[in-house]
């Protein structure tokens, strides 16, 4: 007869601890000592960047004289109505943060993309292979952007002043040349002048925030070209480098491969060079962008805001609404101001420039 067998049981294996079991405290410990390494960063970032933005914010809202702390009673609350100052009443300081807008639209429109082709055009011409001595030009671009502004501010004022070099020159050729920083009309003004155009046309005399339509197409006067020359000088240096790099983080297979396909040197910059640089364009505009909306250093030491106030920036503004008139709360709301129009026309430079096969 048969016996039924019970099926002896046996004690299972150990399974092996998995990996992420065995090492899984090790990415605790990685983290805290990440942490611990760029603590300093961070506590420098907030020290210095963060609490001064909070406090900058808070500063717009009072009206303040800077006399004593803004935390003790030294500042009425008053909220939105430095903004609304800005923006909604018509007065003087509204209309000195119009002068200064306009003026530094110009300034912009005229810098951010002679300095950002000239950077180009530099960074091509020391990145090719046959020119000798490409370490000797690429020092002597990029001198002017490590010299002090300062320095480079007076020598400008010498070359333009009435008995200048740049005066000089012209009188060589007969031309008689201005005083190059008292002429407060704009440049295209002196174009409609020597046309006949004298005198503001009657469509030309609607306010548009708190200026005539006449001032607003007015253009850059004559001493604001000459702080854009000297902008552009010493800053291509600076953004040459910038284009170098991405040039030679081209392949040199797709030049080769748009040689095959029968592309000029035209054709290739335009069609391969241009669009592989696209990230290191971008970067290059939007550093311009800022530092053009934000100059002070050139405006402070060349013309303070003169002649007529047609040198005047948004940020020399400020600078001297705070400091000199001694209203830290309209200096305050100035530099926010700023600060949100450059945040949008950076948003729109990157939809402008996004890729579109994306």
């Amino acid at each position: 007869m048969a016996t039924l067998t019970t099926p002896t049981t046996t004690a299972e294996s150990p399974r092996p601890t998995p990996r992420k079991a065995r090492h899984g405290g090790l990415r605790g410990h990685e983290s805290k000592w990440g942490l611990l390494f760029v603590a300093p960063a961070l506590l420098g970032l907030i020290v210095f960047l963060v609490v001064p933005i909070v406090l900058a914010v808070y500063v717009s809202m009072l009206k303040w004289n800077g006399q004593s702390s803004p935390f003790s009673g030294g500042g009425e609350f008053i909220g939105l109505d430095n903004y609304k100052s800005l923006l909604t009443e018509d007065q003087l300081t509204r209309q000195d943060f119009a002068l200064s807008m306009r003026n530094t639209f110009y300034f912009v429109l005229g810098v951010v993309p002679l300095q950002t082709a000239l950077a180009l055009f530099l960074a091509v011409i020391v990145n090719q292979r046959f020119l000798k001595g490409r370490s000797f030009f690429r020092t002597a671009f990029y001198f002017p952007s490590i010299t002090s502004s300062i320095a480079i501010s007076l020598v400008f004022i010498f070359l333009f002043q009435n008995s200048g070099a740049v005066n000089g020159v012209l009188s060589l050729v007969g031309i008689n040349g201005p005083n190059w920083f008292a002429d407060s009309r704009g440049l295209f003004h002196i174009l409609l002048g020597l046309v006949g155009v004298d005198s503001s046309p009657g469509w030309a005399d609607t306010q548009v925030f708190s200026l005539p339509l006449w001032q607003w197409i007015a253009g850059p006067s004559v001493a604001m070209t000459a702080i854009m020359m000297l902008v552009i000088w010493t800053t291509a240096g600076t953004f040459m480098l910038m284009f170098l790099a991405g040039l030679q983080n081209i392949s040199e297979d797709v030049e080769e491969a748009a040689i095959l396909d029968g592309a000029g040197p035209w054709q290739r910059f335009r069609y391969v060079t241009v669009p592989m640089l696209k990230p290191t364009l971008f970067l290059v505009l939007t550093l311009g962008l800022i530092g053009t909306w934000q100059v002070f250093d050139k405006i402070y030491v060349m013309s303070g805001g003169n002649p007529a106030k047609t040198t005047l920036t948004p940020a020399f503004l400020s600078y001297r609404v705070g400091f000199i008139d001694g209203r830290f709360g309209v200096a305050a709301a100035m530099a926010f101001c700023l600060f949100l129009l450059i945040v949008v026309l950076t948003l729109g430079q990157r939809f402008l420039l996004r890729d579109k096969d994306a």
